[in-house]
Formats: C-alpha cells, sequence, structure tokens
C-alpha cells in the first residue's frame, strides 16, 4: 500500500507540473485572465447613463472611435438610468469574463463600488468617467483602488458655474445681484455637493441668491423651475442650471433681461452662448472625453503605465469655463 500510495503521489505532482496547478489565492486553472497585457486586440464595455442620453453616446462614439483605431471592440450596456440594473450589468459582465476593460459612467457612483473592486480583483481594468466613483465629490483622485479615473468633479463643476454667475452680475452691474440656481436632482448626493459650491461661490462673490429649485435635466423640468422662480421671485437677474433645464427655461425667461448660465457643452449650448443668448456654460468635449478613456484603459491593460487621476476638463478650452471668448471656433461634440 506504501508503494501504491508513493505511485500515486508521484503521478499527481507530475500532473500539477504539466498543468501548472494553481495555489490558493491566484487565478483558478481554467479561469481566463482579461487583463493579460500585450497589444493584441482588447474589448471595451461601456456603461453609460442610458443610451437615450445624448452625453453618453458622445461618450461611447469617443470610445468606440478610438476602439476601432486601437485593435479594439466597444460594446454599450444600457441601464436607462437604472443604478441597480447598471449594478447588475457590470456584475454579469465580471462572470462573463468577455471584457479586458470598464468604462463605467455610473449613474450612482456609491452603488457600484463593489461591483468595480471586484472587477479589479478579476483583472479587469476599470476607467471611472465622468461621474466619481465613491462618496467624494470634491477630488478626481482614485476612491477605488486600482481605478484610473478621468471625472468632471463636481464640487469644481459647481464652483466654475458659480463664477460665471458672479462674472454675469458683474457685467449685468445688478446691486444687489438676484440669483436662481436651478439644481439637478435633490436626491442625489453629487448633486448636492454641486448646490452647495455653486451658491457658496455665488455668495461670496458678492450675489443673493433668492432661489435654490429642483431644475432636472430636460427642457420640460427646466421650464417649470423657472415658472415656479419666477413666481415666486419675479426680479431675477441670473439663472444657472443644468443646460437641458436653462434650455426650457429660456423661454420662460425671454424679454425679461435674466442672464443663462448652463452646466453642460452640447452644440446648442455652445451655440446659445456664440449667438449672446446665453451668457456662459460649463464646457466639457465629451467625445474626445470618451476617446481619453478608451486610450487610458487600452495603454494600462496592454500593461503600459498611466496616472491613476484625470479630470476631464483638463481637455476644455477655458479650463472649462465657456463663454463667448473660450469659445471661439468651438462647435461642440452632442445634441440636446
Amino acid at each position: 500500500m506504501a508503494k501504491r500510495w508513493t505511485g500515486l503521489f508521484a503521478i499527481f505532482s507530475m500532473l500539477c507540473l504539466l498543468a501548472a496547478c494553481v495555489n490558493p489565492g491566484t487565478q483558478e486553472a481554467g479561469q481566463s485572465a482579461p487583463n493579460s497585457g500585450g497589444d493584441g486586440p482588447k474589448r471595451i464595455a461601456f456603461f453609460g447613463f442610458a443610451k437615450a442620453n445624448s452625453f453618453a453616446n458622445a461618450t461611447f462614439a469617443g470610445i468606440e472611435e478610438y476602439a476601432k483605431a486601437n485593435q479594439a471592440e466597444a460594446e454599450f450596456f444600457d441601464p436607462n438610468f437604472d443604478a441597480q440594473v447598471q449594478l447588475r450589468q457590470i456584475q454579469d459582465a465580471i462572470t462573463a469574463k468577455r471584457f479586458d476593460v470598464f468604462v463605467v459612467q455610473a449613474n450612482d457612483g456609491t452603488v457600484v463600488v463593489p461591483a468595480l473592486q471586484s472587477a479589479v480583483q478579476n483583472g479587469i481594468t476599470v476607467v471611472v468617467e465622468f461621474t466619481p466613483v465613491g462618496t467624494k465629490y470634491d477630488t478626481a483622485l482614485v476612491q477605488v483602488p486600482g481605478t484610473v479615473t478621468l471625472v468632471d468633479v463636481p464640487v469644481d463643476n459647481g464652483r466654475k458655474l458659480g463664477e460665471l454667475g458672479v462674472d454675469a452680475c458683474k457685467s449685468k452691474n445688478a446691486t444687489p445681484c438676484r440669483v436662481a440656481y436651478l439644481e439637478g436632482m435633490k436626491s442625489l448626493p453629487l448633486d448636492n455637493a454641486r448646490t452647495e459650491a455653486v451658491t457658496s461661490t455665488l455668495r461670496a462673490g458678492g450675489a443673493e441668491v433668492v432661489a435654490s429649485v429642483e431644475g432636472g435635466y430636460t427642457r420640460e423640468s427646466g421650464r417649470k423651475a423657472m415658472q415656479d422662480v419666477l413666481q415666486a421671485t419675479p426680479e431675477v437677474d441670473v439663472v444657472i442650471g443644468s443646460s437641458q433645464a436653462i434650455a426650457g427655461a429660456e423661454g420662460v425667461a425671454q424679454g425679461k433681461g435674466v442672464l443663462l448660465i448652463g452646466n453642460g457643452g452640447s452644440r446648442q449650448a455652445v451655440e446659445a452662448v456664440q449667438q449672446q443668448r446665453w451668457f456662459g456654460i460649463t464646457y466639457v468635449p465629451e467625445k474626445t472625453a470618451g476617446a481619453k478613456a478608451a486610450e487610458l484603459g487600452l495603454a494600462k491593460a496592454r500593461g503600459k503605465q498611466v496616472p491613476e487621476a484625470n479630470s476631464s476638463t483638463d481637455l476644455a478650452a477655458g479650463a472649462g469655463k465657456g463663454t463667448q471668448q473660450t469659445l471661439a471656433g468651438v462647435t461642440g461634440e452632442y445634441d440636446e
């Protein structure tokens, strides 16, 4: 029996050597390794806000264009603005082991944290695009170790909106200068952080914030918010909100001498500033940002060193503050 067990052990040892037995804590035998390095073909999964969203489509257009030019394929996963659906899509993509790179445009940056941690542990390169992932909204620094960021920092974005508001007040020479802010969604911590940055910057610049109401991200929600503001406070000098909301507010405010500032750089918003219908916008070239996210992700997946923390506003003229001067010659990269 002793000789028999010795022989069986020898056979097992030889099989382990031939099959490259895996130690505990390393990748299991037979499991594929998405992020295996090298310059070969790669697959990118894009988890965007929604396919119905023109901003997310601009991001994907940049990702897909860069991927095709660099031996890669890209696929858009559509959660239709649902954070829980997006979470399940990320989890399913990890299980499927089909993708080397995830580009994540999170609907809720806290919900997806565990899934992105799992993706990193499974050897997938993760690029956090536009929306921070984590609980901090004042930094572009990595909050999920192992990921790469390319984000529009919400607090910085809010500060720039507030600074544009102060500039608008100065151009209007209004004393006091009354400003209404049509914030995004009160239920989102990200929007609350942005709202605080906008209003504190306005007050520090001497403006009076006469209203802060939910303006949302559609023309209709902006139109209604503007009606509510003017009903409660007829005398308003400056109104700030998402570009979609400001597009809706524009018709309501027409003829009242209100200066408008939008958060977002669609072709229509850029044109409104260039035509002096709006005072300014925050501007990020989002198709360019999508291409940059793909560039960072593919480079890291192929074993190259890339900067961990990146700001998408670094890609924009005027560091994201879009005025008639800084937007000269700019057309925008997506349609509302």
